[in-house]
């Protein structure tokens, strides 16, 4: 009721958790807005010549497929196109990607549960990370985020990889 009485149309969300709520069940609820996840509107943007890349980033790239973005959502392509114009070399992609990503342990509420048996699901996908030699992880979501800088730390890797939001990487390549 909030955001129709505040005549809003469309929302950009920087979370797909929240973008995943707001598209899919607020329409139940009265909720008709346009939804889209930033990494479309940079996309967007960029198609349009209004967002202009002034350099490009010489790191290789790897990026994480959020599960609410990509799996709930069926949102691949446009955070691969934006790092695909930022990077100078080929973005390189994890052995498990897209359809097939591996979560990184933060959806669903598992971001506050402290985990007591076994191996950290992020740590899991850290190491697929580390595998590809990329210097960043990118991703589009803060959870996940948060989840892969965790495990960074814990695998000792903050001076080889760092963990970056896509919007992050275009600040720098408009720079």
């Amino acid at each position: 009721e909030l955001l129709k009485n505040y005549g809003v149309k469309k929302i950009v969300t920087t979370c797909p958790h929240c973008f995943n709520t707001i598209k899919n069940e607020y329409p139940q609820f009265g909720g008709e807005f346009e939804v889209i996840h930033h990494s479309q509107f940079i996309t967007q943007l960029m198609k349009e010549g209004r967002l202009k890349l002034t350099s490009r980033l010489n790191q290789r790239i790897t990026y994480h497929d959020p599960c609410y973005l990509g799996r709930h959502n069926d949102i691949y392509d446009p955070p691969r196109e934006v790092l695909t114009a930022i990077a100078k070399s080929d973005l390189v992609e994890m052995e498990r990607n897209h359809w097939n990503s591996f979560c990184c342990g933060g959806g669903g509420g598992r971001f506050w549960v402290e985990e007591k048996q076994g191996k950290r699901i992020s740590d899991v996908r850290i190491e697929d990370v580390i595998k590809t030699n990329a210097e960043i992880v990118a991703t589009a979501c803060p959870y996940c985020m948060q989840m892969l800088e965790d495990s960074i730390k814990s695998k000792d890797a903050e001076e080889s990889l760092k963990d970056l939001d896509i919007a992050e990487l275009v600040a720098e390549a408009i720079k």
